[in-house]
């Protein structure tokens, strides 16, 4: 069944209004066909689409239908692995270089925002919080880290300075990263979906790709039409399905959960988080909060392994929310939702090609938002013959899920289960 509209998020209820794009129909011919309208294909359309490209996007759903469209919002540096599990685990020189690119994502974010005027209510500044001292010894540690990387927007935020910025008992300090911040992501996506068709991009929607005939210029077929193309860009992660098996063998679809509040009024909505910040904590199985420009409180956090959706979503996230701030017992939840993102056994993204002309990038492991429009980049780059970036990523390793598809939801399950004890007991 074709997804003719969007999730009943907050998003999708306060999105800006987009065009009905066209499905594909018939036989074209572009440079690039891009497959998926999330964050990395519209990311990699656009910055080819400035480069002079003939670019034709092909999305299942709607532009930013999946995850880009239904995250947290927040705009957070790095990897979901960071820079000192990549210098242990590649050569120094690609290290070096997926170190210098870490928080270059956020840069372009901004920079799209500016260039073509995207209206999706950007607030600077994004806190690291802490529960535990051993949670504060690697908030400090990661500040040298990236420091050493030249990113010197950090500032550490004891308990006293953290109240200040949240307006909850429970962290014992923090991490300000003023260079971090949030965004409405739907309109992100949308506005960077009109960047693309600006620039002579064609994105058609409701187009979910079959399958693609690989050869000097593959062709990528749909349920009404077909595009052949010089290369094709695979930006479809947790909903590309098993298009391509040898992308799906080693990443796994996960769902995470997401809640808005009715609006808070501006007095509440100031005293929770005086400063407007977006917020996580540091546990292996986080919880991340801000408000939206509405004031409302959009709280997110666990995680289903393999996509399911759960069928209680307030009862899963309300009871987290109140334990961070209980003065909101008696508010209302307006909006509940899932979304699905790719996770890969390293939990570092996966990017290389398959033959001479088929790319993808994909597996943000719940750290997309700003990798992805840097991925758009790489992808972009690596196109153009320059791709010493691009290659940095793809020499990573990567590894199957144990077990094979039947088992890697109950084996994750159960090592997820062993951190959030960890977290719990904090050990």
């Amino acid at each position: 069944m074709p997804h003719t509209s969007y999730p009943q998020s907050y998003y999708a209820f306060s999105a800006k209004p987009a065009p009905q794009r066209p499905l594909l129909q018939g036989e074209s011919e572009t440079d690039v066909c891009v497959v998926g309208a999330g964050y990395t294909g519209l990311s990699t359309a656009l910055f080819l689409a400035e480069q002079g490209f003939k670019v034709i996007v092909l999305e299942a759903a709607k532009v930013g239908f999946g995850a880009s469209g239904r995250n947290g919002g927040q705009i957070v540096n790095s990897y979901s692995r960071d820079i000192d599990v990549i210098e242990h685990t590649t050569n120094a020189p690609a290290a070096r270089l997926i170190g210098e690119m870490a928080f270059e994502g956020g840069r372009i974010i901004r920079e799209r925002i500016q260039r073509y005027g995207i209206q999706c209510d950007l607030k600077d500044g994004g806190v690291f919080a802490a529960f535990t001292a051993k949670q504060m010894s690697h908030l400090e540690a990661q500040k040298r880290l990236w420091e050493r990387y030249g990113h010197t927007q950090l500032e550490l935020l004891d308990r006293q300075s953290i109240r200040q910025v949240v307006a909850s008992d429970n962290y014992l300090g923090g991490m300000l990263d003023r260079s971090g911040g949030h965004i409405h992501p739907l309109n992100l996506a949308l506005g960077e979906a009109e960047a693309v068709e600006s620039l002579g991009g064609v994105i058609h929607e409701q187009s979910s790709v079959l399958r693609i005939e690989r050869g000097a210029t593959p062709l990528v077929y749909t349920d009404q039409g077909r595009v052949r193309a010089k290369f094709v860009v695979l930006a479809g992660n947790a909903y590309l399905g098993n298009l391509l098996p040898e992308l799906a063998a080693k990443s796994m679809p996960c769902g995470s959960q997401v809640i808005a509040t009715e609006p808070l009024g501006e007095e509440l909505a100031r005293s929770l988080l005086p400063q407007d910040y977006c917020v996580e904590d540091c546990n292996y199985l986080l919880d991340y909060f801000r408000l939206s420009a509405d004031r409302r409180l959009i709280y997110g956090g666990g995680v289903v392994y393999g996509a399911r959706d759960p069928a209680d979503i307030e009862g899963i996230i309300r009871p987290k929310m109140l334990k961070t701030f209980p003065q909101l017992k008696n508010v209302r939840i307006d909006f509940a939702w899932t979304g699905n993102f790719l996770l890969t056994l390293s939990r570092l993204p996966q990017v290389g090609r398959l033959g001479h002309n088929i790319y993808y990038s994909q597996g943000c492991s719940g750290h997309g938002v700003t990798y992805t429009h840097l991925a758009g980049k790489l992808l972009a780059e690596a196109l153009r013959g320059q791709a010493e970036r691009f290659d940095a990523f793809a020499g990573l390793r990567h590894y199957p899920f144990p077990g094979g598809r039947l088992f890697q939801v109950p084996l994750t399950t159960l090592g997820a289960w062993y951190y959030q004890l960890r977290d719990q007991l904090g050990v």
